[in-house]
């Protein structure tokens, strides 16, 4: 099983905190349990006092060996197994395979199923790897069963004896991912005739030359109650100059046999086109969000008929796609049900903002940054002919051609009622702004400002952090993106980050350039016990995805 016969366990690729275990939750029964242990003690250290008092003629040698015993009697091998296997439900799957070495009591803890209901056999992601099919099959069978609810499979271990093994054993298998971005060349499938049939979720990570028909044609049968699909691309893998591209997976075949989808995620994929998307409306009535990130041959033609087949679809996300204006125009905006959109670095024009923003009725989620036509004009256009009172996330990054007073007359109006506010990349926009509109932000969960160019005036970091201390209680996420040179704090600045820390006691992620700052902050956070709270820009970025509808739905990898 997964123990050192035959798993790999590769280099932690995540800092286990000791912060974790105090998320805890301590049921009756564990107080109970603490309450013996301690009643237990109590006796013991009853009974030696006792003894002393009878036996006044014991050595002081005798005194020490029996609190010595006491002490031992209150060590972690007198808690039950089910408060060690909560206590292990917190530890990966790399972890809880160490802890299965240390004895036979913790190795039988160690492999109940019940730890086994979400697992990763892709190294790079979980460092778990099976060293042979054999031992998977086995795993399967005996640690994985009824329990296994989600699973994710490199391509080595995508046979058909290995998805014929889940179908029959785990019944309640309901998300599955299968990573086919690394191959060469697929298994023979041929002989397939079982796929899981329970499945909500599935993810496919696509490779950029192999056909997935040959595979594909054997599970269409089993997939018709999928909800959730994620198509995930060679995007990132590019490389600068043009190859060939590949039609890998065959939509059109795919979307006759997914009639259920609510959610359907295209990442990154250099073949899709509006084909695609029209392919997949007509025949999924009931799509809710539909992403299609960085698939840069999607220009918006099919966009029209969508929306006119989607009745339901409330979420669409095109950042970094080819929007063509006149397509988008065409839409009948004022009939969608539409409330969150995403067309970030796209290249729409100020008319067609303006046409699109004044039409949709009632828009709570908008991510605009990078785009030339986005300007002051949109923003008024919008207050007075649209209806921004149900937006409660804004995103104008790199918008260069809005100004700060543009702004500032926007978010005075609606500034109370935005829970995400991303306004970074913006060199005009420092934190003179901020500080006149965190009295208004008194909502806000995410705030992401700064940007990485060295700017010719400083930023005064101190007053900005006490601002946002005093005005934003419900903050979860913030990010400063200045250059470090930029940033300008006294040696009284531990007081203005003690005050954000107890007063933002919900805030889970604060991120900041590398640098001195980013040194005494994550110092400060650490002394109160709050490792993983402070970050840096280089290795994690906030966004306002968090407050999409789906986006738990939306997560892959």
């Amino acid at each position: 099983m997964l123990d050192a016969e035959n798993v790999v366990v590769s280099q932690p690729n995540m800092d286990r905190r000791l912060s974790n275990w105090y998320a805890m939750n301590l049921s009756p029964d564990v107080l109970a349990t603490v309450a013996n242990l301690n009643e237990q003690h109590s006796r013991h250290s009853r009974h030696g006092s006792s003894t002393r008092h009878h036996h006044h003629h014991h050595s002081s040698h005798s005194h020490h060996h029996h609190s010595g015993r006491h002490r031992h009697h209150a060590t972690i091998e007198k808690l039950p197994d089910k408060i060690l296997l909560n206590i292990f439900s917190y530890l990966t799957h790399r972890e809880i395979c160490r802890m299965a070495r240390v004895c036979k009591k913790w190795r039988v803890i160690a492999y109940d199923t019940r730890l086994w209901t979400a697992v990763s056999l892709r190294p790079e992601i979980s460092g778990l790897h099976v060293g042979s099919l054999e031992s998977l099959l086995a795993l399967i069978s005996i640690r994985f069963g009824p329990s296994l609810r989600y699973i994710e499979l490199p391509i080595e271990l995508i046979t058909h004896t290995v998805l014929h093994e889940l179908a029959n054993k785990c019944p309640n298998l309901t998300h599955m991912l299968l990573d086919f971005s690394t191959a060469m060349q697929l298994h023979d499938f041929s002989e397939m005739q079982a796929f899981p049939t329970k499945l909500k979720y599935l993810c496919i990570c696509l490779s950029e030359v192999i056909f997935m028909e040959g595979f594909m044609r054997k599970i269409y049968n089993f997939i018709n109650g999928l909800e959730i699909l994620h198509l995930i691309g060679t995007y990132e893998k590019v490389e600068e100059e043009e190859e060939e591209i590949y039609e890998v997976i065959n939509v059109h075949k795919l979307k006759s046999a997914t009639p259920n989808l609510r959610v359907i995620n295209l990442y990154g994929i250099n073949f899709i086109d509006d084909s695609h998307i029209d392919a997949f409306s007509s025949n999924c009535i009931q799509l809710e969000c539909l992403a299609v990130n960085y698939c840069s041959k999607v220009t918006g033609s099919t966009m029209k008929t969508l929306f006119q087949r989607s009745k339901r679809l409330r979420c669409l996300l095109m950042n970094q796609t080819s929007l063509v204006s006149e397509h988008v125009m065409q839409v009948d905006w004022e009939k969608t049900a539409l409330q969150e959109l995403d067309i970030t670095a796209t290249d729409l024009s100020t008319e067609c903002l303006v046409d699109m923003l004044t039409r949709i009725p009632s828009l709570r989620f908008l991510s605009a940054g990078q785009i030339n036509g986005f300007n002051d004009s949109v923003l008024k256009a919008w207050m007075e002919q649209g209806n921004p009172r149900s937006l409660v996330a804004l995103d104008l990054s790199h918008s260069d051609n809005v100004t700060d007073d543009g702004l500032h007359k926007f978010l005075s109006r609606y500034g109370h009622q935005l829970w995400g506010l991303s306004l970074s990349g913006m060199p005009h926009i420092t934190d003179q702004l901020w500080q006149s509109i965190l009295p208004i932000l008194t909502n806000i969960k995410i705030i992401i400002m700064g940007t990485q160019e060295r700017l010719g005036v400083n930023i005064h970091v101190d007053q900005l952090m006490d601002g946002i201390a005093n005005n934003c209680p419900n903050l979860e996420r913030l990010e400063l993106r200045w250059d470090p040179e930029n940033l300008r704090f006294s040696d009284k600045s531990q007081k203005a980050i003690d005050i954000l820390r107890v007063k933002c006691l919900k805030m889970r992620c604060l991120v900041l350039s590398d640098g001195r700052y980013y040194e005494v902050v994550k110092a400060n956070f650490e002394r109160a016990d709050r490792m993983t709270v402070v970050r840096t820009t280089t290795s994690c970025r906030c966004s306002n995805y968090y407050l999409l509808y789906n986006y738990k739905d939306l997560i892959f990898n």
